[in-house]
């Protein structure tokens, strides 16, 4: 699992995006869903409509 290292609400987390990766909104459900950067395939969708990924850059 993936974590935000450092000292937890001391503002010592991750510094920037997280790589190989991006978002894209679909049009058909109003849901934003995470792509693998090398591979090009899905990884994960938002259970929340209109709610994006924190920390994954957005195409």
């Amino acid at each position: 699992m993936a974590q935000n290292k450092g000292n937890r609400g001391r503002g010592h987390g991750r510094k920037g995006e997280v790589r190989k990766r991006s978002q894209v909104l679909s049009s058909r459900n109003k849901r934003w869903t995470k792509v693998d950067g090398t591979t090009g395939r899905f990884m994960d969708q938002m259970a929340k409509k209109g709610r994006a990924f924190k920390g994954v850059r957005m195409k």
